[in-house]
């Protein structure tokens, strides 16, 4: 099969994936789908049919970069600074401490697997074991968007258990993004050509820098655009330029648009129609990247690789719930979000398949070892992060629903009640203008008041 005929085969395949299937499961049985495209990659891919051949994935590549760049942006639309300064600190405590305590403990866990699986130095594994302690911090937001609607037009979303369950992904996202493009920056390969070596500061600082500049321009050129579709165009070339910059240096795609994200959303005075945009091709260009991340995937039967899995799969757990339980009882606050909260953020999707795919095509050392660490937790956990979120949160929301149903209700009896008591009641409430005709002979008899009080006679009269 052609290359073209694959791209339109790949593009059918995501939309009929967004528009049928996703929406589909997510309301009738509170699933989230997208783990079963990985698969479906794997069954197309070299591995096993063989339509997708490694020159047709080659091909993909730069469908592949703006995927994974497009993860990256949408990754920073919840930083919106107006927002972010109305939430209680002791929510950014709880959630920083989570995700260092996930980076931490996995990549300790990944060392020593690497160490002893394969026989190698601590040194050599560390860097290797940081990018996978990297992804590992990475959790999904669609558990929560299914369990309980968008942020934006679900008042549930308000709830302390909810509020921290948000941040708390908001805060795995900065940290995985941001720790994976210094590792990246890190393990940087020096061009030939250049005359100095460019220390690993300097190529945070690059891609740092690759980002302001896409986010400026657009922000300077484009920021004031409306139309969907100019804005689809204009967003998708900003994406492919930021992180086609920023794959051509070898350097994080990833983080350079996280930036730029976080750019546009702080800087745009209307940022409901670029999030709008984001959001809507969000999911299709997911869908593509697991299709290409299955179809390039060589998983093997060695032991020693089902050694690191398994030490990523349970030490990622034991974090995300030990460590979550633990710091909010020493913050004492189980009584607003209970102690369990740790157990939505188990769920892993579109961020952790962009940061293991674009390890993965690098070739840097254990990167089938990690892709395949990545690919797994998000088969095993994906399909259930709404049901874990709604298992978590279900206790505390319940009660403030039914408290903001009983309010309602008394609201509405006692509205009710006046309007029969006072006929004007609700008239007068709601600013209701009065009859025309009674209106108008208000307006005549003041004039006519009026005229007879300005007129000379009375004047004279008086």
């Amino acid at each position: 099969m052609t290359t073209p005929l694959l791209l339109i085969l790949v593009a059918a395949l995501a939309f009929l994936a967004t528009h049928v299937a996703y929406e589909w499961l997510a309301k009738r049985l509170l699933i989230v789908s997208g783990a079963e495209y990985l698969i479906l990659g794997v069954l197309l891919g070299p591995q096993v049919t063989g339509l997708f051949t490694p020159a047709a994935i080659e091909a993909f590549q730069p469908i592949a970069i703006l995927g994974i760049g497009w993860m990256g942006i949408t990754a920073a639309l919840p930083l919106r600074l107006q927002r972010l300064v109305r939430i209680p600190a002791v929510h950014y405590r709880l959630a920083l401490v989570e995700a260092i305590a996930t980076l931490a403990l996995v990549t300790a866990g990944a060392v020593s697997a690497l160490h002893v699986a394969f026989e190698v130095d601590v040194a050599m594994a560390l860097a290797p074991a940081l990018c996978l302690g990297a992804i590992a911090v990475a959790s999904t937001p669609a558990g929560l968007d299914v369990a309980y609607g968008d942020q934006r037009n679900d008042s549930r979303r308000r709830a302390p258990v909810l509020l921290q369950i948000e941040v708390a992904n908001g805060m795995d996202a900065f940290l995985s993004v941001l720790a994976f493009g210094i590792m990246i920056a890190m393990m940087h390969v020096a061009a030939p050509v250049m005359i100095r070596a460019l220390t690993t500061t300097e190529w945070v600082v690059v891609t740092l820098g690759i980002g302001a500049v896409g986010g400026t321009l657009f922000h300077l050129f484009l920021g004031n655009e409306r139309s969907p579709d100019r804005l689809f165009i204009s967003l998708g070339g900003a994406v492919i330029l930021t992180s086609g910059a920023a794959a051509y240096l070898n350097l994080s795609p990833t983080l350079a648009a996280f930036v730029m994200g976080v750019i546009l959303v702080n800087s745009l005075r209307h940022t409901g129609p670029v999030e709008e945009v984001l959001r809507g091709a969000e999911r299709p260009l997911y869908y593509v990247l697991l299709l290409l991340a299955g179809a390039s995937w060589a998983p093997a039967s060695n032991v020693v690789w089902w050694l690191v899995i398994i030490h990523y799969v349970v030490l990622r757990t034991l974090a995300k719930l030990w460590g979550t339980g633990i710091v909010t009882w020493l913050n004492g606050a189980q009584s607003e979000v209970g102690l369990d909260w740790g157990r939505a953020l188990i769920g892993q999707g579109r961020l952790t398949i962009a940061l293991a795919l674009d390890y993965s095509r690098r070739g840097l050392p254990y990167g089938d070892v990690i892709f395949t660490c990545a690919a797994v937790s998000v088969v095993f956990t994906e399909f259930f992060a709404a049901r874990f979120v709604r298992s978590v949160a279900a206790p505390l929301v319940a009660p403030l629903e039914t408290l903001s149903a009983t309010t309602e209700a008394v609201v509405g009896t006692v509205t009710e009640t006046m309007t029969h008591a006072i006929p004007g009641f609700l008239r007068q409430e709601r600013g209701e203008s009065r009859p025309d005709s009674e209106s108008r002979s208000d307006s005549h008899s003041i004039a006519h008041s009026v005229s007879h009080s300005d007129s000379p006679s009375d004047d004279g009269a008086r």
